[in-house]
């Protein structure tokens, strides 16, 4: 297990077990899946599924989403993170992305763009990411405004699943 982030509100760490109820109260919303293809999970069986899922992913290619919690109360509100992304994507295959998604109650805190921060500085400094891509929703103004503050910059838009989608590109600084 990777040592966690911590920032100034939050601590980011690998996603564990205990984290299903969170995880549930997470992907069970309706408006969480509203720019995220509508399918909100039904049964707390399917947020267990999908921490196993990421863990696998941590152990096949190293990154993957992490815990969000915050430091003053201990609070599992969202995962975010770096996610190794194997499917072709707008024309790219193979490639590192940052994603987040946080509890409802949760929006609007500035808590996607602090862990957002964390991820990049990770991605470049010690995993020597070269390209971050992002991607979101055309319609969900609130993701692409997130991506903006953290230095992402808009390249084009592109069908995804039957949606409209933004693609979003970070170079690393450090990198020629």
């Amino acid at each position: 297990m990777k040592n966690p982030i911590e920032t100034e509100r939050l601590i980011l760490r690998e996603l564990e077990l205990s984290d299903a109820e969170g995880m549930f109260e997470l992907d069970s919303n309706p408006n969480v899946h509203l720019f995220v293809g509508n399918r909100p999970v039904k049964h707390i069986d399917e947020s267990i599924e999908y921490i196993k899922f990421v863990q696998k992913q941590y152990k096949d290619l190293g990154t993957g989403r992490w815990a969000v919690v915050l430091k003053e109360t201990n609070e599992f509100i969202g995962w975010s993170g770096i996610k190794f992304i194997t499917d072709e994507i707008n024309n790219h295959k193979n490639f590192y992305e940052l994603g987040y998604r946080f509890i409802e109650k949760h929006w609007g805190k500035g808590y996607a763009t602090e862990a957002g921060k964390a991820f990049i500085d990770r991605a470049f400094n010690e995993m020597k990411v070269e390209k971050l891509y992002a991607y979101a929703d055309a319609g969900n103004e609130n993701s692409r405004k997130i991506l903006e503050k953290l230095g992402f910059h808009f390249v084009n838009s592109f069908e995804y699943q039957e949606e409209l989608e933004v693609w979003y590109e970070l170079k690393n600084p450090n990198s020629n």
